[in-house]
């Protein structure tokens, strides 16, 4: 008896990719307003099968954001409430003795295609723990059994920049697994009085019908979208540029820690997601120039000295980039 063959995916046309992307950006923006180059970022970190670090004050609508595109793309959403008390079992599930004979294992929130991890540096190591081995590899290990979490499973943590109390620092190995760490600040006057028109007329981003626009494609479209990011091209020279500026974060007196080669490949596969987005099958050195600092900002560590100064990461990339030649 023969095998049943699988049926291959029919890869989209590039007039199809980019009405999807629109089509999901404009979803997004319908709910967020005044933050277009954070909805590119984290659409980018879902588009490079990477996981996003959200940092920003609250009520930024980091976590409207998150549902707001889980909900466009036709994925599951799932929201964990990161607490001082919260234990590895909260999140991945458990075993429960089931009839009194046999072990049956109950899935925690952590199954989901798109899982908000709020307040992530509140829980402690042994919590962090637990969402790294699911951020690595895409699945979870409960009493020596494995499970997978699927293809498309994303982590989009956010974390408050101006409140340590009762916090737990975030370790580098952890750290180094989000592909991006995207700022999220304030919105300009106009979005804030656009904000307000929208709730006057009646929307309400507490209410779930309000926060989830209605899927703009199908979790095999969303699938497809993360194929299409592979058949961009990137020119020896444009890799060479990409190696060139994480190298360069190594060697510069203003950082004590420099991107690693994880980093690297990161900023590669930022600049495919990113040259797709603005409707290319190339990538180009400005790709790599524009999504840099969000790449390498959470992966690098300041100088002491510099800190003292009120120089951030982001300052010092800024002096790598300049220095980097890149290429014509």
């Amino acid at each position: 008896m023969t095998a049943p063959t699988t049926a291959p995916h029919t890869p989209m046309s590039p007039d199809e990719i980019g009405a999807a992307l629109a089509a999901v950006r404009q979803a997004v923006a319908s709910r967020v307003v005044g933050q277009d180059q954070v909805i590119d970022e984290a659409l980018i970190a879902f588009l490079a099968r990477g996981h996003a670090l959200l940092e920003g004050v609250p009520g930024t609508a980091k976590t409207l954001l998150v549902r707001a595109l889980g909900g466009a793309l036709g994925a599951t959403f799932g929201r964990i409430q990161f607490t001082p008390d919260l234990m590895p079992s909260d999140i991945t599930g458990v075993s429960v003795l089931r009839d009194g004979r046999t072990f049956e294992f109950r899935r925690g929130p952590i199954f989901a295609d798109i899982l908000l991890a709020d307040e992530i540096n509140r829980a402690p190591a042994k919590t962090q723990a637990a969402l790294l081995e699911a951020m690595a590899e895409r699945q979870v290990t409960v009493d020596g059994a494995p499970h997978p979490l699927g293809d498309v499973f994303t982590v989009f943590a956010t974390q408050n920049p101006v409140e340590y109390e009762g916090t737990y620092p975030l370790p580098e190995a952890q750290l180094d697994r989000f592909l991006l760490k995207i700022r999220v600040g304030y919105p300009s006057a106009e979005a804030e009085l656009e904000m307000l028109s929208r709730y006057a007329a009646g929307f309400d981003a507490e209410r779930s019908a309000d926060a989830t626009p209605a899927a703009v494609m199908s979790r095999e479209q969303a699938a497809a979208l993360r194929r299409a990011v592979d058949d961009v091209k990137v020119a020896p020279e444009v890799r060479g540029y990409i190696a060139d500026v994480v190298r360069a974060t190594r060697d510069d007196t203003g950082l004590t820690l420099g991107g690693s080669p994880r980093a690297t490949v990161a900023l590669f596969r930022v600049a495919r997601a990113a040259a797709l987005i603005a409707g290319r099958d190339f990538a180009t050195p400005d790709d790599v120039k524009d999504y840099a600092p969000a790449v390498l900002r959470h992966r690098v560590l300041v100088a002491p000295e510099l800190e003292v100064e009120g120089r951030t990461a982001d300052d010092v990339l800024q002096g790598v980039l300049g220095r980097v030649q890149a290429p014509k």
